[in-house]
């Protein structure tokens, strides 16, 4: 029975009696040698109630000073001759009704309370090593470089952490069975009273849900950090190998764009080259959008307080100045286009003027040129023609 007790009453130690009123001497012997030999308990007082019959109590009080040496017992033994002499050491209810106590005790029910509350507590003790264990595992874990083992590493972790979750919930819902089924007597019956053994099983169950409470709490805190690390590693890791493959499209972009320098020699080579040139903005389009937003993503983990903010912010601006780069070239590669194409659609204009102009002249007749009427004809048509150049 001392190895279901709880540690607080087996140090203050553990009071017997033994109830011989219907036996013999040859029990109480037996009794008294297995309690010498095997008692693994800090045994403090022997109470022997004596057997009723006149020769076997004559036998025992012979047999208790004859083998008192023999027992090697260090504690008192008194002997008592009725259940009433008892009443004066120990109070009647510590003492079950057998022996003319108050206290109600099932004794099997005892042991499958104490024993469920011994493994309950066995359960709780091994249940918060693991928890310290996975902590542990979790606190030296190195951060993964690779996006795919960071992913792979925080689905293990969270796989793991599910587990052990569950198993917490279900383990809570044990412990409230195991309360549930102690206190269930007193709660069927308003009259009964919980017996010292039974208060103390309730509390120290209820101080174990505590104790699971504070270590699932503590977990969790533990958990919700080591989460937070993982994902924002994940992030981080993300963010960058995007940021390396927006840059160097960017980069390609501006570069197509540097070399990018025929502005034409005429309409239809200018125009061909506007066209060239809205095929390359519509190709830059994609990795333009893709930096813009990658750029804002950036200023949300920075918002988020992420902890790699100082390598994060840099490449925000980097990306802002790579999309201006490229917007700013985009248009004044477009505005010096629109100018050449002005420009060369007004020589083709000032082109077809000279000619026409040089057939006028051309075609004007020497015959008309011999009179006065024919003189003011020529020139009257002539200054007709120059006062379309403007």
């Amino acid at each position: 029975l001392t190895l279901f007790y709880s540690t607080e009453a087996a140090s203050i130690g553990f009071v017997i009696v033994i109830d011989r009123r219907r036996d013999k001497w040859s029990t109480i012997k037996a009794s008294l040698t297995r309690i010498a030999v095997a008692f693994p308990g800090n045994l403090q007082l022997i109470f022997i109630l004596r057997p009723s019959r006149f020769i076997q109590r004559t036998f025992t009080d012979i047999g208790i000073k004859y083998y008192r040496d023999e027992f090697k017992m260090k504690v008192p033994i008194i002997l008592l001759n009725s259940a009433s002499d008892l009443h004066s050491y120990i109070d009647k209810n510590q003492l079950t009704p057998e022996l003319g106590g108050t206290l109600e005790y099932r004794h099997s029910q005892w042991i499958n309370h104490r024993t469920a509350v011994e493994n309950f507590a066995l359960t709780v003790k091994t249940t918060a090593q693991m928890l310290q264990m996975f902590g542990a595992c979790l606190a030296e874990t190195e951060l993964p470089r690779g996006v795919q083992s960071t992913e792979d590493l925080l689905m293990a972790h969270t796989r793991q952490q599910d587990k052990l979750k569950d198993e917490l919930k279900l383990l809570r819902k044990q412990g409230a069975t195991l309360l549930s089924c102690i206190q269930k007597p007193a709660t069927k019956n308003p009259f009964s009273k919980f017996n010292p053994n039974e208060l103390d099983n309730i509390a120290t169950t209820g101080r174990l849900l505590v104790q699971l409470d504070e270590a699932e709490k503590a977990f969790s805190q533990f958990w919700s950090e080591h989460h937070l690390k993982l994902s924002q590693c994940l992030q981080l890791q993300r963010f960058e190998d995007t940021f390396c493959e927006v840059k160097l499209a960017l980069d390609y972009l501006l570069e197509e764009q540097a070399e990018f320098t025929d502005i034409g020699d005429s309409v239809m080579r200018v125009e061909q080259l506007l066209k060239e040139h809205k095929k390359l903005e519509e190709k830059g389009q994609e990795p333009l959008e893709k930096a813009q937003l990658l750029a804002l993503i950036g200023d949300q983990l920075i918002q988020s307080h992420h902890y790699a903010v100082d390598a994060i912010r840099p490449k925000c601006v980097e990306l802002r100045h790579l999309c201006d780069d490229v917007i700013n070239e985009n248009k004044k590669k477009n505005d010096i286009l629109r100018k050449s194409l002005e420009l060369h659609r007004q020589l083709d204009k000032v082109s077809q003027w000279c000619e026409v102009g040089i057939y006028l002249l051309a075609s004007q007749a020497v015959d008309k040129c011999q009179s006065r009427e024919g003189v003011d004809g020529a020139l009257n048509d002539i200054e007709t023609f120059l006062a379309t150049a403007k």
